[in-house]
């Protein structure tokens, strides 16, 4: 069974090809620049391409991406007959979804009606889906939802403290993102601790959009972001939690629009604003390295709010079994990670230096270790998948 893999972004859109009988990456790829003067498709494969061709809107880049999936030279199939189904990553479901679902018109409607929770997210996934349903219709589609793993919660969680109106009125309410990623790591990581009952994880997803989440019996009990992945941690350009009043504040200090405000906290914050530098954490590192201090600043900022967050976290849910990185940071930069554990041994954390230098899928706590620490690799992709294949 061959799965095609979707992820629209508003002028992009990622896809893999995988063949479900092996669980094997046939190919993957990225059109950019969509609706933008120099578009381009770059595809990887056993043979690899690059296509620069305009592409006014996702038909055309769907149309692209078919003619690289079936070209004779790079191609990795003879006709699109071969693809049995297609899995969309679908931002915001709201309420309504505590799973993927095979799209329909009534999951369309719910996705459109979400498009005011999700504005630069799911209009995009949605332009993926209708594009994907012109080109291969009556194939089937599935809508993985990145807030379905997080619908666990109970109200205590995720109620914000407003007038009650806004959460029945307006859905006002915590939602949580990266839910696929911290649903697998979560789910690799209950494997290898031998799926002990009661099992307590918080899974750290830390990338330029970082989330944590608190994990008990597989089910989500709380997590880092909120109504929209602003809330949380300090990010790349994310400012994360802070007084809501200082929003007003600003703006009444200096003239900037609701608009601008909203461009101020979400690009022009976190590790960013505070480095003065980047907010590639490679760059911080390096200039941090110099000697520069509002470099070093921003790396114990981001440090010390995701030990906050596992405190809060572990008390929570009344301990932790299993504390998880993954995704480009978490994964990748295990200076971030030992700036994180150094300091949490009251926890019951026994950090292994040595092996946190390692890469891929490792342990970085030593044997005996109370708590242990495991880096996981995510994999997003293989999980809309594997839900596409479930529910064909």
């Amino acid at each position: 069974m061959k799965i095609l893999v979707i992820n629209a972004g508003s002028s992009s859109l990622k896809y893999q090809l995988i063949d479900m009988d092996t669980e094997t990456v046939l190919c993957k790829g990225l059109c950019e620049r969509i609706g933008i003067a120099g578009s381009v498709l770059t595809h990887k494969g056993p043979k690899q391409a690059v296509v620069q061709q305009d592409m006014k809107d996702h038909n055309d880049a769907i149309a692209l991406v078919i003619a690289a999936l079936t070209d004779a030279d790079h191609g990795v199939v003879k006709s699109m007959d071969e693809i049995n189904a297609v899995g969309h990553r679908v931002l915001h479901g709201g309420s309504q979804f505590f799973q993927s679902s095979l799209i329909n018109d009534e999951v369309i409607k719910a996705i459109e009606d979400n498009c005011d929770l999700g504005p630069l997210h799911n209009p995009a996934n949605l332009m993926g889906i209708r594009a994907c349903m012109n080109a291969m219709p009556g194939v089937p589609q599935v809508a993985v939802f990145d807030t379905a793993f997080h619908q666990t919660m109970p109200p205590k969680a995720y109620l914000y403290g407003l007038p009650y109106e806004a959460y029945e009125q307006f859905k006002v309410r915590r939602y949580g993102f990266h839910g696929t990623s911290h649903r697998y790591v979560s789910q690799r990581a209950s494997e290898i601790m031998g799926y002990e009952e009661g099992l307590k994880l918080i899974t750290c997803h830390l990338g330029n959009g970082s989330s944590i989440a608190a994990i008990k019996d597989g089910k989500c009990v709380d997590t880092s972001m909120g109504l929209t992945p602003l809330e949380g941690l300090v990010m790349g350009t994310r400012c994360g939690d802070m007084d809501p009043a200082a929003i007003k504040f600003l703006m009444d200090k200096t003239g900037m629009t609701i608009e601008e405000m909203d461009t101020y906290i979400n690009k022009k914050s976190g590790v960013l604003s505070i480095s003065g530098v980047s907010s590639d954490f490679r760059d911080l590192a390096a200039a941090a390295e110099e000697g520069n201090e509002r470099a070093e600043l921003a790396l114990e900022v981001f440090a010390y709010r995701i030990q906050k967050y596992i405190g809060s976290y572990a008390a929570a849910m009344g301990g932790v079994d299993c504390i998880v990185f993954t995704a480009g940071i978490g994964e990748n930069d295990s200076a971030t990670r030992a700036r994180i554990l150094k300091g949490m041994e009251w926890i019951g954390i026994d950090f292994d230096e040595e092996a946190n230098k390692g890469r891929g899928e490792i342990e970085i706590s030593r044997p005996g270790s109370k708590v242990r620490v495991l880096v996981i690799p995510t994999d997003e992709e293989m999980t809309i998948a594997r839900d596409t294949k479930a529910l064909c």
